[in-house]
């Protein structure tokens, strides 16, 4: 149990670190696609800072921005003033994969740390041994990463990133990879750490889905958009003696983030006063697709009616242990296709869900054709494409290049097996996997579908 009298006070101090009107673009045949949108955040002595935001929204990328190890296509990133430029030498950083090497001990991993700095091997080896006691590793320096729990591997990760002695602690989604209760554990010996003054970082950035975790650590609360990235809202974290205590107001501040990242639209005032907009949410150009699978939609929904057809959102997500980028998809999919709604924080079934969950398999199927080609643009735009096309054939290949232009490389390729999985599972197209290759035969007639959607319009 940490004791009161010892605890560092979180308060913000001096500025660290400060990025400046921060923009990122990658090249997509010719094309931009925008990352992160003239974001600027100020870093300061004394605190804890949480990114939170759903897939898309650019906060991994703003941290390696940070860490220098990416450079922006716009703004700056000042470091005590000065303009960074190159690595900053200033950061420690902690990923969610260990990123261990296997053939080295768990002290030779370490004491890469310390490699851009010029020490002696004595003092090298005694500065890696000094952290893995201080991360509970003490004993365990001989040993190979096969030989370790996932828990004490990213304990090796945190004493790589804390042997330097960093001013401030770059953590990308470090519990994420790790049970429940090792990432509980872990985040309380990090706090632990932090407030006891046992380690000499002088601010943390925690990038993080799981919204239980940053109201926990964080000092102060980033809320990003996506598409492009922009902060959306900036919030100050609970008082200290409520977040170790785990309060009502805890689980309050909780409930009202999951209404934030679950509505887009959510007025961010109304729902927290104290909060400050940063920048509106942008409008995307282009529909963006949720990466769910099929099965997972309809267990969802299926999961709301048995409910009684709505469910509190957060308690929904303790239930099913998901976090906010598991979860957010899901509704972010049911809403799209008009089988649920999101109304002060619950989500709702609406008519067309009753329907599709009391449907059989086959008319289930039906409903879901329907949905899929009402809602969804992409998959209307493959249909059409195989359409045009002289032998009704498009490789993946093909499709992917065209939606390169709209996302990252990544981020299309999810796209396009999305689109693919609820294509086929609606009939509105065939796929051959070993070909790479979608197209069209007599079986898939969207005649029916066209001239209802031209009669709706």
């Amino acid at each position: 149990m940490l004791g009161t009298s010892v605890l560092r006070t979180p308060n913000k101090g001096a500025v660290l670190l400060e990025a400046r009107g921060i923009t990122k673009l990658y090249d997509a045949n010719g094309d931009h696609v925008v990352v992160l949108d003239n974001v600027s955040l100020e870093l300061c002595d004394g605190e804890v800072v949480a990114l939170l935001g759903p897939s898309g929204s650019g906060k991994s990328t703003l941290l390696r921005i940070i860490a220098g190890l990416v450079a922006p296509s716009r703004g700056e990133v000042r470091v005590h003033g000065e303009v960074l430029r190159g690595v900053n030498p200033l950061v420690g950083m902690v990923f969610q994969s260990f990123a261990l090497f296997p053939w080295l001990t768990v002290l030779e991993n370490v004491e890469l740390g310390l490699l851009r700095k010029d020490l002696p091997k004595n003092e090298r080896r005694a500065r890696a041994l000094t952290a893995l006691e201080m991360v509970g590793l003490g004993g365990f320096e001989h040993a190979y990463p096969r030989e370790l729990s996932g828990g004490m591997k990213q304990r090796v990760g945190f004493a790589r990133a804390l042997v330097a002695e960093p001013e401030l602690l770059l953590l990308d989604e470090p519990f994420s990879s790790l049970d429940v209760l090792t990432a509980e554990n872990l985040r309380r010996d990090l706090l632990d750490l932090w407030l006891t003054g046992r380690i000499p970082t002088r601010a943390i950035v925690l990038v993080t889905h799981n919204i239980d975790e940053a109201v926990y650590l964080a000092d102060r609360l980033i809320i990003f958009s996506a598409n492009p990235g922009r902060i959306r809202a900036e919030l100050p974290g609970l008082p200290l003696a409520q977040r170790l205590q785990k309060s009502q107001a805890t689980h309050d501040m909780v409930d009202l983030l999951y209404r934030l990242l679950t509505d887009p639209q959510e007025d961010v005032q109304r729902l927290i006063p104290q909060a400050r907009v940063v920048q509106a949410p942008a409008h995307p150009s282009y529909q963006v697709l949720p990466c769910v699978g099929v099965g997972e939609l309809t267990g969802f929904v299926e999961r709301i009616a048995q409910g009684g057809g709505y469910e509190d959102v957060f308690e929904l997500a303790r239930e099913l242990q998901l976090t906010a980028d598991q979860l957010l998809p899901l509704i972010e999919a049911t809403r799209l296709l008009g089988l649920c709604a999101i109304v002060e924080g619950d989500v709702l079934l609406t008519d067309t869900g009753k329907a599709f969950v009391k449907a059989d398999v086959r008319k289930r199927k039906e409903h879901f054709r329907k949905l899929v080609w009402e809602h969804v643009d992409l998959i209307r735009e493959i249909v059409h494409l195989l359409q045009d096309t002289p032998d009704l054939r498009q490789t993946e290949d093909e499709l992917l290049k065209r939606l390169e232009v709209h996302y990252r490389s990544a981020e299309a390729r999810r796209q396009l097996a999305t689109a693919i999985e609820w294509g086929r599972y609606a009939e509105l197209f065939a796929y051959d996997e070993q070909e790479r290759l979608l197209y069209l035969d007599q079986e898939h007639d969207v005649s029916n579908l066209e001239d209802s959607q031209q009669f709706n319009a």
